[in-house]
Order: structure tokens, then C-alpha cells, then sequence
């Protein structure tokens, strides 16, 4: 995928976060997301947009951005969102991916934050669908391409930063496997040490747990969301993976 599907996902998927929360109502809960709010969902995704936009503005060797202040009027949250991701979008889509800019891991440039922007409204677009829905959420809402991105940026980007933070505590062999989109990653759990994520060895006998399914499957149980995706083996493994 390239910058430009990722800022059309980024679109797609925040206008289908925004329809849900609106319908589901700012005091619904967030069954995926303990003790949050849909208020709390659209606060905090919109804050993530806001920051994501300032780091654009920031040069790659600067100090990090702050988000802007919300307002505390769901109306206006909403009216205020908007603004923030409409500029966050359109200062993508008008900008080449190498443009460089500040940011946390990864490359210092648009495209970091086109992609990282597209799978943070992504995930939590399941979120408001669940607050939505409850357990009725459909199994197949992203494409195959983008899915498998979502679980490679998952394991190849985000779970070593995490991990800084959070670290892994239990040692083993995790095989992720998306099917459909014929890609498979082996992670490596060593207590205390960033996870390893790489090519499959060894025909993928010796894992100690298996997680497989279509690639939207293994996008929401990366991310620790409901899934249709398939564990086999020690399932304390994937539960205990780092997670922002």
C-alpha cells in the first residue's frame, strides 16, 4: 500500500467511526475499550488527530508536539473533530510521503503518519461499531491488503515500542497466519527483551500458539479486539502481547 490508500483508508474508516459513535450517543459505553465512554472514544481519537496533525508541523529533530485542548460540549467536540481531521487529511493527501516530519518510531516523514494514523482510526472505528452493535459487528470490514498491513505494523512497529514500556513477561513463539492474504510473522518472547518478528522458520512446527484466520481476523486480535481468528496452543501468549 501506498501513501494515497492509506490516506483514502484513513477517510473510509474515520467517516464510519464518526456515523457510529454519533448513532450509538456520547454516554453509550465501549465494551472493547473497559470503563470508556463513547465520549471518552471520540475525545481520545480526536486528540490522536490533533497531535498526529502538529507532528507534521514539527520538524523531524524537534521536540514532541502537544495536542491541541478539546472542548467539553459533545456538539462541539464533534464540530471540533471535524476541523482537526479534515486538516489532518488534506495536509496528507496534499503533502509526498517523504516530507519529513517528528515522529515517535519509525521513520521521521508523512508517510509514517499516514499509515500509522489510517490503523489507529481503523481500530477504534471497531470500537464505536461495538458500542454500536455490541457482539453484531461484522467479521469481514477491511480489506485484505489493509488488514495485513494493520497486523505487520502492528507486530513489526508497535509492539517493540510498547514493549519499552510494557514488558514482555512471558517467553515463547507466537505464529500469526492470514490465509488470504498469504502472509504469515513469527514472534519471539523473551522476558525483559523487545520481541523479535520475522519470517516463519522451521514450517512454523515448533510455535507455541497459532493464531489464524482471514487477515481482518488477525488485525482485531493483534490489537486485542473481538475476533473470528483461531488460537491453537498457549492463548496467554497473544493475551499478553503489549498493547498502547
Amino acid at each position: 500500500m501506498d501513501h494515497a490508500d492509506f490516506v483514502q483508508q484513513l477517510r473510509t474508516h474515520y467517516t464510519a467511526l464518526r456515523a457510529a459513535a454519533v448513532a450509538a450517543g456520547p454516554d453509550a459505553p465501549v465494551p472493547t475499550c473497559p470503563e470508556w465512554t463513547v465520549r471518552d472514544l471520540v475525545d481520545h481519537v480526536g486528540r490522536t488527530h490533533s497531535w498526529a496533525l502538529n507532528a507534521l508541523r514539527t520538524p523531524p529533530d524537534a521536540d514532541r508536539p502537544r495536542p491541541d485542548d478539546r472542548p467539553a460540549d459533545w456538539d462541539e467536540l464533534l464540530g471540533w473533530w471535524d476541523k482537526r481531521f479534515d486538516e489532518l487529511a488534506d495536509t496528507l493527501a496534499g503533502t509526498t510521503s517523504n516530507t519529513p516530519a517528528w515522529s515517535f518510531v519509525g521513520p521521521k516523514t508523512f508517510a509514517f503518519w499516514s499509515r500509522r494514523q489510517a490503523h489507529e482510526t481503523a481500530i477504534h472505528r471497531l470500537d464505536a461499531e461495538h458500542a454500536l452493535h455490541g457482539a453484531e459487528v461484522p467479521s469481514l470490514l477491511f480489506d485484505v491488503e489493509f488488514a495485513a498491513d494493520g497486523v505487520d505494523e502492528y507486530l513489526t512497529w508497535m509492539l517493540s515500542h510498547v514493549s519499552r514500556r510494557r514488558p514482555v513477561e512471558r517467553a515463547g513463539r507466537v505464529l500469526f497466519h492470514a490465509a488470504d492474504a498469504g502472509r504469515a510473522w513469527e514472534v519471539r518472547l523473551t522476558p525483559g527483551l523487545p520481541p523479535e518478528v520475522g519470517p516463519v522458520t522451521d514450517s512454523g512446527t515448533d510455535e507455541d500458539a497459532t493464531v489464524a484466520g482471514t487477515a481482518d481476523a488477525l488485525y482485531r486480535a493483534a490489537w486485542g479486539r473481538p475476533t473470528g481468528a483461531i488460537t491453537s496452543g498457549d492463548r496467554s501468549l497473544l493475551d499478553g502481547l503489549p498493547r498502547p
